[in-house]
């Protein structure tokens, strides 16, 4: 017999055994029919216990290798490619469809490497009250063993359900029971589950240009036939909408990147629309619950009185993006098959973050949060403001918006490029800048950025303009 193992103390012994006797069998080293010492002479020879040399023979029979008759001893067994050494690892032949090498990666937003960043869709997390939530977490997590140890309903935690529907009906006007409500793991998985439920392969799908890039990069990814539509100070422009759109995505309340409200004469002209289309209207309700000025505009969920609007919104920016927690109130035609695909998808939402969060919207936390937020973002957004008015007035052109946790302002120069040459100055100072030129879909944006003000303390918010200024020089 041919079997020499030499052992490193600092790593797994076990490892260790089974990994050189199956190469001594696959180099041939060891013949079919041979037999190994038994584990007591093994773990001697090796100064290893027992239980190592056993647990090592047991792993190697369990995957052919070895074969034991009791009060015989262990074998090498018969296999097809013995005396063969493994083969070498080649390249994979497998490749994604070509789209996914066109796709842009998406970014590290767990990895914040500028001291001030500006980019939008990001809250404050240091003002959430984490205390609170472990509590209701763990209060979640007393249950019996039987209860966590099931699977949950795919259209979501009764109780979560519920409180959605009684939290937008208050505050946005939105007309829902909880059998309309399903939770999701945000807005992007609401869209994505629409989308499989309404859409063939092929159909056109028209998004707000510029918009919102993850959810364009979604449907390009499923293969429809994406159409940008202008927007402007009225927001989507409805009668560039393609009488051929089956679905049309847009956020009325506060289109992203633009900041604007979508009138009403184009609220009512796109709900006409899309019922002489037979479309769906699939409305993002982006941002809506910070408003700095006027009244709150309606969603088109409210006006909709022919079951044409899914409203889709979530709690990454009211509470934390890591939640993953977001909804979708859907007419209920789509409740049947829209359960199903959330079942195909992942089975469910995490069951103990939904029953946590029901309390905290319940036990009137949320509205607590945001009044405090509320206040803590506008003081952001009006230094910010009288920033761009003040120092940036020679470089950049704002857009007035009421909503939202971004300001979006145009360059005012029209050198090409310009707008990746302030961004790399910035990055170069510690400042992270979002441009308008990821927001394209058809065309090209005009050069601007999209200022966030969720991840710069109010402290320093000083400093990061300072910054930020140095690179328009």
């Amino acid at each position: 017999m041919d079997l020499h193992v030499s052992l490193d103390g600092r790593r797994d012994l076990t490892a260790q055994i089974y990994l050189q006797v199956r190469a001594a069998i696959l180099d041939g080293l060891l013949r079919p029919g041979e037999a190994l010492p038994p584990t007591r002479e093994l773990a001697a020879a090796l100064q290893v216990s027992r239980n190592t040399a056993n647990a090592a023979y047991e792993k190697l029979a369990a995957e052919g290798f070895l074969t034991s008759r009791v009060g015989v001893g262990t074998f090498v067994s018969d296999l097809p490619f013995r005396g063969a050494r493994e083969p070498e690892a080649r390249p994979s032949p497998l490749r994604p469809r070509p789209m996914w090498d066109a796709m842009p990666d998406p970014p590290d937003l767990s990895a914040m490497t500028r001291e001030f960043d500006f980019r939008p869709g990001m809250p404050d997390a240091t003002h959430f009250p984490f205390a609170t939530w472990r509590a209701l977490l763990a209060n979640q997590l007393r249950g019996s063993g039987t209860e966590l140890g099931m699977y949950g309903e795919p259209m979501g935690h009764a109780g979560l359900r519920e409180a959605i529907a009684r939290h937008v009906g208050v505050s946005r006007a939105v007309r829902a029971t909880a059998a309309d409500v399903m939770v999701t793991a945000g807005v992007q998985q609401a869209v994505d589950l629409i989308a499989r439920v309404v859409l063939e392969p092929g159909d056109v799908v028209a998004v707000e240009d510029p918009g919102y890039p993850p959810v364009k990069r979604l449907f390009q990814a499923m293969g429809v036939r994406l159409v940008g539509v202008p927007v402007d100070a009225e927001g989507l422009v409805v009668d560039e909408l393609p009488e051929a759109a089956r679905l049309v995505y847009t956020s009325p309340s506060h289109q992203f990147p633009l900041g604007h409200a979508l009138s009403l004469s184009r609220r009512l002209a796109l709900l006409e629309w899309a019922e002489r289309a037979d479309a769906v209207i699939l409305e993002d309700d982006y941002d809506s619950e910070f408003r700095w000025t006027g009244r709150p505009v309606e969603p088109l969920h409210a006006l909709d009185r022919t079951g044409r609007v899914v409203y889709v919104s979530s709690f990454s920016k009211v509470l934390l993006p890591t939640l993953r927690v977001g909804f979708c109130v859907a007419p209920p035609p789509l409740h049947s098959a829209l359960r199903k695909a959330k079942h195909l998808a992942d089975w469910h939402s995490s069951s103990p973050v939904q029953g946590a969060l029901a309390e905290f919207i319940d036990n009137g936390l949320l509205a607590a949060h945001l009044r405090r937020m509320r206040r803590v973002y506008r003081t952001r957004r009006d230094r910010m403001s009288m920033a761009f008015d003040q120092d940036f007035a020679d470089h950049l052109e704002p857009i007035t918006s009421a909503t939202g946790l971004h300001l979006t302002a145009y360059l005012r120069s029209d050198v090409p490029g310009e707008d990746a040459a302030i961004t790399a100055r910035a990055a170069s100072s510690g400042v992270a800048l979002h441009t308008m030129a990821l927001c394209g879909v058809d065309r090209v944006p005009r050069q601007g950025f999209v200022f966030g003000y969720g991840l710069v303390q109010t402290g320093a918010l000083d400093e990061g303009l300072a910054r930020m200024r140095r690179a328009f020089a």
